[in-house]
């Protein structure tokens, strides 16, 4: 295919930026912080480099994350960011690569030109936007493009976004700013209410990860953390069970199962049917908080699966809608 730049689809996400190469697979995966110079605007380091800086900077370095609930809230800082990783994949490129990108299925026009803009200045010949819902699905493995209700709930760092889809586009969709990070933020707010600790983020995520639930285990899991003592100042530890974790996550997880039993109000009765033999599909990092997929199968009546690979099948369905790109250009250029 020479003549033509590479293809490349991006799951931009809040917490994470996955890179999807045609004919390649998955070529890159890297937190979406950047560590800016303040006094000169420089970037310092982007990814893995400038994730390990959260919270640890002198006062001229900031570490950020320059998309906030799945939109872009610092515009230069993302321009970087995407010129970086696409440099990344395409090394020094003739021609400029089209790209694809996904964002949450409810946002406005103003935040869709953002992105589309923050791409083009980074070097994209063309940007094509996907919703992130339909794109899950793709990933999922689900046929998108036949008469039949698929449901997708979509959980990521920034935004929970759900779908019913049929006929290649979503019948009902929602998208809130519950996801991740907000897990991370109840995390936080439980430890300094309970034992009068300050924890960071990072912090707050490894305990998600290793004894977050939002149902009963079977057996209590703990971990020990290290935060700073409100009362004296100093460094302290803290065992903390996985029923407490229950405690702390169990408002922003039914937070999502609400919004899904909202959209199921709002399906039309046949899809609605549909749904209900073939079960909802749950892709998505955040989904794999434990028990969070039990939770919503208890709540709804509705057969819950979590997809093979979850944390990439928006990168993977973004990746294989590159493959009607040029079907894509043709209707346009008709």
């Amino acid at each position: 295919m020479f003549g033509y730049g590479q293809d490349i689809g991006i799951d931009l996400g809040t917490a994470t930026v996955i890179a999807y190469s045609k004919g390649k697979g998955i070529v890159l995966r890297e937190p979406s912080v950047v560590a800016v110079d303040n006094n000169t605007g420089d970037v310092l380091a982007v990814g893995k480099e400038a994730r390990r800086m959260l919270g640890r900077t002198p006062g001229n370095i900031v570490a950020t994350r320059p998309l906030r609930d799945g939109v872009i809230s610092n515009y230069t800082v993302t321009e970087k960011m995407l010129k970086y990783f696409i440099n990344r994949v395409c090394g020094k490129f003739i021609f400029s690569p089209r790209l694809m990108i996904c964002i949450p299925s409810q946002v406005t026009e103003v935040e869709k030109k953002a992105v589309i803009d923050a791409a083009s200045q980074a070097g994209a010949r063309k940007v094509y936007l996907i919703e992130e819902p339909i794109a899950a699905a793709i990933g999922a493995g689900i046929d998108i493009s036949r008469p039949c209700g698929n449901m997708v709930v979509d959980i990521g760092g920034g935004t929970t976004d759900i779908a019913v889809i049929s006929l290649g586009g979503s019948v009902v969709s929602s998208s809130l700013k519950v996801a991740g990070d907000k897990f991370d933020e109840a995390i936080v707010r439980y430890i300094k209410r309970k034992y009068n600790v300050i924890i960071g983020e990072r912090t707050a995520e490894d305990l998600k990860i290793n004894i977050g639930c939002v149902y009963p285990k079977i057996q209590d899991m703990e971990m020990d953390i290290r935060g700073r003592d409100l009362m004296s100042g100093l460094p302290k530890t803290v065992t903390v069970h996985s029923s407490q974790m229950l405690e702390a996550l169990i408002e922003p997880a039914m937070m999502v199962v609400d919004a899904v039993h909202g959209v199921l109000e709002k399906t039309p009765p046949e899809l609605a049917a549909d749904i209900s033999d073939r079960g909802i599909y749950m892709t998505g990092g955040g989904c794999l908080i434990d028990g969070l997929d039990k939770l919503l199968q208890e709540k709804t009546g509705i057969n819950v699966m979590i997809a093979q690979d979850a944390i990439s099948c928006v990168a993977l369905g973004t990746g294989k809608a590159l493959d009607n790109l040029d079907a894509l250009d043709n209707k346009k250029r008709k």
